[in-house]
């Protein structure tokens, strides 16, 4: 268990941070000690962990919320299925826009000197691996 600053330097995110997360309900206390101290598990860990991949992913924190709620649910089935359905709705959008992006990069790209190509497509290559290994787990 670990008290707010303990977790703040354990995952490098201020306490001002959690706090928040936990005001806005992204992360569960564990237990209040006797001293009135907020406890956090090594659970909150992951779920920071998880928050911060997705807001690099320009997540809300409406959507982050969600997802953390699907992840912990022990709810009914249906409920997982329908915010299932509805996170592959909103991933099929996202590919959708990075679809349109990549069309209006590409001739742009093409007018780069050779070794800004080569560091371009170093970027894109190794995003675009671990892209579709994503979609191929997705897709069994």
């Amino acid at each position: 268990m670990y008290k707010i600053g303990e977790l703040a330097k354990k995952v490098n995110i201020s306490k001002r941070t959690i706090d928040y997360y936990t005001q806005i309900g992204l992360l569960q206390v564990e237990t209040t000690s006797a001293a009135n101290y907020r406890m956090y598990s090594d659970k909150t860990i992951d779920d920071l962990r998880f928050i911060e991949l997705c807001k690099s992913m320009n997540m809300s924190l409406q959507d982050i919320k969600e997802r953390i709620e699907l992840r912990h649910s022990k709810n009914a089935q249906r409920r997982k299925d329908e915010t299932c359905i509805k996170h592959a709705k909103l991933l099929a959008t996202h590919m959708k826009q990075l679809d349109t992006e990549i069309k209006e990069l590409k001739p742009i790209i093409e007018n780069l000197n050779e070794d800004s190509k080569a560091e371009v497509a170093q970027h894109i290559t190794k995003e675009t691996k671990a892209l579709m290994q994503s979609l191929m787990l997705f897709m069994k």
